[in-house]
């Protein structure tokens, strides 16, 4: 398959891969670097319309960067901090303990006490211990056999009840910690995540079009991706591998996956702190959340998720031996890829569909959202459309850039 965007998004949408995408870049002066919808999307008639900019689309994880942003207004307004126990706020946590494994019979957890209270900034790191059930063994015996789904929507605290992984701060596993903050900062506002979410990020930036899951609005639905014939619930399965308990086992606003958005209003918030503008945040804020935040202990477990069988999807489209941190929204790079980010750049993704970047040494940021063809999903060709994106778009810059002289 070729390396270059059009070709490589033209030929997978042929193919029956995937039905669009959308791609949204700019620089920190707001040029429009390569903003460009591909292929369509099917209404619940069956009627095709060409994919534009402004449609719906399933941020998925790409939710853990707005609630950092909303966390960190918190932290600024004086009703968080970073390094504060979170135990009076969300009791819940202090209550949970470390499984270190199960009895000889396998029926028994064997739990010890947490040995440090949970944090905010371990919460935005993903070194609270709180990891995804599946990504440990313990925690999925644990679910397995004391917390088995029983089809009804469940809110955060019921969702993610499970014992912590790690002793907190003391290692790295991507988690449910977004999750939890968005938790943490409905409970010291007084106000529902989303409402939060609206004034601290989107009323600054003009930005109108997001909800969390269930996407009610009208306005919204009629321009939503992931409300299809294939998706009649616009559960947005076709995001995260079919699977559509991602969405419907929730209950409330989950701050780690639920919110729908569109990529050119998506693109306003990379925009906003790569230019570092003052509208969200403060500027040393931001710089704080481009800082890598691990510490000895947690940078050894990170670097074995790294290098661990999951690996490849916490890597984010970077090599292993390059050198990579974790700020308080995603990945940071600790050095220059040849042709690529630079060093300091943050980038994450969402679901197995979409990915972002903010490269502030090289004055670019981009979101790219592919839509994944179903019922025959193929993760693989995913992969390789997110690399294209990731490496072209620095091709494309330096081309505008050129053109500009």
């Amino acid at each position: 398959m070729a390396e270059n965007i059009e070709t490589s998004f033209d030929e997978a949408i042929k193919a029956g891969k995937i039905n669009g995408a959308i791609i949204c870049t700019t620089d920190a002066k707001g040029h429009s670097i390569y903003n460009e919808a591909f292929g369509a999307r099917t209404l619940l008639s069956g009627e095709k319309v060409p994919q534009r900019l402004d449609d719906v689309c399933f941020l998925a994880s790409g939710t853990k960067l707005i609630t950092t942003i909303t966390a960190m207004k918190c932290v600024e307004q004086g009703l968080l901090t970073l390094t504060d126990d979170l135990s009076s706020i969300a009791p819940e946590l202090a209550a949970k303990q470390v499984i270190t494994g199960f009895s000889d019979d396998g029926e028994t957890p064997r739990l010890e006490p947490a040995n440090k209270p949970i944090t905010l900034e371990m919460l935005l790191t993903h070194t609270s211990g709180i990891s995804y059930a599946f990504t440990d063994p313990n925690l999925t015996k644990w679910c397995e056999k004391f917390d088995a789904p029983d089809g009804n929507p469940r809110p955060v605290e019921e969702s993610f009840r499970y014992p912590l992984a790690y002793q907190p701060g003391t290692s790295w596993m991507y988690s449910v910690g977004l999750d939890w903050a968005g938790k943490v900062i409905e409970r010291v506002t007084g106000r529902s995540l989303g409402e939060n979410v609206q004034e601290f990020v989107c009323d600054p930036l003009g930005i109108s079009d997001t909800q969390f899951y269930p996407v009610t609005r009208e306005d919204l639905r009629s321009r939503l991706v992931d409300l299809n014939p294939h998706d009649p619930s616009a559960s947005a399965c076709a995001v995260v591998g079919n699977r559509t308990e991602v969405n419907e086992s929730t209950k409330g606003d989950f701050g780690g996956h639920g919110l729908f958005m569109s990529p050119s209003s998506y693109i306003k918030i990379l925009h906003s702190l790569l230019a570092n503008d003052g509208k969200l945040l403060k500027p040393t804020t931001v710089d704080d959340i481009f800082r890598d935040h691990l510490g000895q202990e947690a940078s050894a477990g990170y670097r074995a998720a790294l290098a661990g069988p999951i690996g490849p999807f916490f890597r984010v489209g970077i090599d292993l031996e390059t050198k990579t941190g974790h700020g308080l929204g995603g990945v940071v790079t600790l050095q220059d890829i040849e042709g690529g980010y630079g060093e300091g750049t943050m980038t994450w993704g969402g679901g197995l569909s979409l990915t972002w970047f903010i490269d502030r040494k090289n004055n670019l940021c981009g979101v790219c959202a592919l839509q994944p063809a179903l019922p025959d999903f193929d993760g693989e060709i995913l992969e390789v459309l997110k690399q294209n994106f990731r490496r072209d778009i620095y091709r494309k810059h330096a081309a505008w850039k050129d053109q500009q002289q």
